[in-house]
């Protein structure tokens, strides 16, 4: 059940927790010379921090530096680029990223040691220092400046993308806040995609880890556009305790809330990442019950969304459903063929596996919405799942078959 203290706050972003500014500014990284591409998060105090990164074998030089900085979980501030993402870079790329940091946290008066890097963009390009020193002492810290970063982050997304949820319950009222950048490279388990969540709650570290992990396993990680991942994919959670509450340990009523905020404000991103694919014109929402269990209902709806075929079919508005069905059939999840339920949009296609008479004028309508539902039930169990991805068009050949020039 939604606990309705957690409200989304109008123009929310990473910022409107207490205690966190943030800034940005164009240091000639990228080509448009009135593109954001440098910026930088920080809080008033030391965060509880956790992360999660690329679970690709070669990682960038910022995510390096990053898993080794928070073996201790704790951060104050990232200092991100979009434009090149530093990876492929070997031991100067490191450097680079090392040099980075220090740099930020020298402007912000802290320790070098509580900086992170996020860089996103080309790969196998070296990082132009000279531009990100210059870029860097230009950057303005300010308590609206979450607005500015979510551009800077940008690469081939087409819209910032940013929000905060506020919670109060009882005595318990904190603030989340978040931006993130994706458009291509998203498959599960991580993609090309950043996402820096803040909260001005006080949370015992080992549940804010495992707090981020559960939200991921729910929203981010039930995402694909295109089926391919980078090695730059970063997810950051800091708590800076500003709110001043007890501190949010597991098993108590506290943890429930923050768990369920946290949750709604990454499936906001996990649906505004889909949403915005490259080339995308239509988002779309698989949702599967029915399974043995909630992962073998996670294999099937992932499946489905990252079928290249299922893509083109609500591209031209097809009504073929048995794309949909090959791909469940690949998913590796346990199926009876004639139990199947299918449902596009809210048309019912399939019932315990046999085709039903349906217009097709009224698919074609439901795969032309700018929201295509997808219901699924498998019939076997209690496990259920949902899962995003977006149509697939000729811009998106047209943006990557460009994506240097």
């Amino acid at each position: 059940m939604k606990t309705s203290g957690i409200e989304f706050i109008n123009r929310g972003t990473v910022t409107s927790p207490r205690g966190f500014v943030a800034g940005a500014t164009h240091a000639g990284i990228k080509k448009d010379p009135v593109s954001l591409d440098l910026g930088i998060l920080s809080s008033e105090a030391s965060c509880a921090t956790a992360g999660m990164f690329t679970q690709t074998r070669i990682i960038s030089a910022p995510v390096r530096l990053d898993r080794q900085r928070l073996q201790e979980g704790r951060a104050t501030a990232i200092v991100t680029n979009s434009g090149c993402s530093n990876s492929y870079t070997g031991e100067q790329g490191m450097a680079d990223a090392i040099e980075m940091a220090a740099l930020a946290a020298e402007g912000i008066g802290i320790d070098a040691e509580e900086v992170l890097v996020a860089s996103t963009g080309v790969t196998g390009q070296l990082l132009p220092m000279e531009l990100i020193k210059s870029g860097i002492s230009q950057v303005i810290l300010d308590s609206d400046g979450g607005h500015d970063l979510a551009r800077a982050i940008m690469t081939t997304d087409t819209v910032p993308k940013e929000a905060a949820v506020f919670v109060k319950a009882g005595d318990i009222e904190f603030t989340i806040g978040g931006v993130a950048k994706g458009s291509g490279m998203i498959h599960p388990n991580m993609a090309t995609m950043f996402c820096f969540l803040t909260t001005d709650a006080a949370v015992e570290l080992g549940f804010l880890k495992s707090a981020l992990q559960k939200a991921m396993s729910l929203s981010l990680h039930m995402i694909t556009i295109d089926g391919d991942t980078s090695p730059s994919d970063t997810v950051v959670l800091m708590a800076n305790g500003l709110a001043g509450n007890e501190v949010i340990i597991a098993g108590n009523r506290q943890a429930e809330i923050f768990q369920e905020a946290l949750n709604e404000i990454c499936i906001f991103f996990a649906k505004a990442l889909a949403r915005d694919g490259e080339g995308a014109t239509r988002l779309i929402e698989v949702t599967v019950n029915g399974g043995l269990n909630d992962r073998e209902a996670g294999l099937a709806a992932r499946s489905v969304v990252s079928s290249t075929l299922v893509k083109t079919a609500v591209y031209g508005g097809d009504p073929n459903w048995d794309r949909i069905i090959m791909a469940l059939s690949n998913s590796g999840a346990e199926i009876d063929e004639s139990k199947i339920d299918l449902t596009i949009g809210d048309v019912p296609m399939l019932k315990n596996s046999k085709p039903l008479t349906f217009s097709e004028a009224r698919v074609i309508a439901a795969l032309k919405q700018d929201v295509v539902p997808i219901a699924i039930n498998f019939n076997l169990g209690t496990g259920s799942a949902t899962a995003w991805g977006c149509d697939m068009s000729e811009a998106y050949v047209t943006i990557n078959s460009e994506y240097m020039t």
